[in-house]
């Protein structure tokens, strides 16, 4: 199907399940995943995955293809981009779909990098997606840190931005789904923000809270150490059961594998679709 719009992807479903790729068989499994569940799917290449490559061009043009490709809608995101240059290079290679990340920043410039970061972007006809920054000195998803719903108001105002990433109890890079999420705030910030909502380090939070979290508000659910975690245990059981394995597609097939089985998996959840 040709590259979907986000707009379009989020007004067809109560949520979308965003997942982040390193290698492209994590980025054919997610695909794949989409389509066994039949839903629309939001593949993501983070500055950070891009700078492991080398360049954005070698996973940019793979997610693009497998993309246009697919028989459900995808959408290619930048998440996480620091560097103003990489996203105008994103956007000149047709990735429509950023997050603009300045949280390392005082709010102040935050707010002023974004609205500017916005302005281009949606010159270029792309959604640009942000966070509120630090708060009190730590990260914006960082423990105990919480979205200020009087703050998020005003800063999707001044920056015009299309959606908001909110801290609301998850943090980046668990490996335990023990995150325990504040329902309350994600219901408020939804009443009051006229943009979507997103839930960054949604690894750490089990399938009920990733289910009451879309039921109070979140639109766009971020998914990226869980699936590191379910290929490399894969690869880690068959690398186990033949320790001369040298040829990668003996390991690498059942990790993709299985990282598709838990993309059509966890998609029931985001949509609601589970059983």
């Amino acid at each position: 199907m040709p590259l979907a719009d986000m707009p379009a992807l989020l007004a067809a479903h109560r949520a979308v399940g965003a997942f982040n790729f390193i290698t492209l068989e994590v980025a054919e499994a997610i695909v794949t995943g989409a389509e066994a569940a039949g839903t629309g799917v939001i593949l993501q290449l983070s500055q950070n995955a891009i700078a492991f490559h080398g360049g954005l061009a070698p996973a940019a043009s793979a997610a693009l293809r497998l993309a246009d490709a697919a028989r459900v809608d995808v959408v290619v995101h930048l998440d996480h981009a620091t560097d103003e240059p990489l996203v105008d290079e994103a956007l000149a290679v047709g990735i429509r779909s950023v997050m603009f990340d300045a949280a390392h920043l005082t709010d102040a410039e935050n707010l002023e990098r974004t609205a500017a970061m916005a302005e281009r972007v949606h010159a270029a006809g792309g959604w640009l997606e942000a966070e509120l920054g630090e708060i009190g000195g730590k990260g914006a998803h960082a423990p105990g840190v919480r979205t200020d719903v009087a703050e998020a108001v005003r800063f999707v105002r001044e920056t015009r931005v299309d959606a908001l990433a909110v801290a609301v109890g998850s943090e980046h890079a668990m490996r335990k789904r023990s995150a325990t999420l504040d329902g309350e705030l994600i219901a408020r910030l939804a009443a009051e923000l006229p943009v979507p909502l997103v839930l960054h380090g949604s690894s750490g939070v089990a399938d009920a809270g990733i289910d009451a979290a879309v039921r109070a508000g979140m639109r766009k659910i971020n998914i990226g150490t869980h699936l590191n975690q379910v290929l490399t245990a894969a690869v880690r059981v068959e690398l186990e059961r033949d320790p001369d394995a040298i040829d990668p597609r003996r390991w690498l097939a059942p990790g993709r594998a299985a990282v598709a089985a838990e993309v059509e998996r966890l998609l029931g959840v985001v949509t609601g679709r589970a059983a």
